[in-house]
């Protein structure tokens, strides 16, 4: 358990933040991801191939 005297605060006062600060860009997330034309190509492609072997699958086998 930590040790402290009865006189000091527990926990450091926080630093103060200049008001004139600019804000930096929000990061872009998965719906920019997806936004992408080769992405989207891609996962197309790919879920046509899963469709296709389903498909073979269910009607061939």
């Amino acid at each position: 358990m930590l040790d402290t005297s009865p006189g000091e605060p527990a926990v450091p006062a926080p630093a103060t933040v200049p008001v004139a600060v600019p804000v930096a860009e929000e990061p872009r997330g998965c719906l920019f991801a997806l936004s992408q034309p080769p992405l989207m190509i891609f996962l197309g492609v790919i879920g046509g191939l899963l469709l296709l072997a389903a498909l073979h699958d269910l009607f061939l086998l």
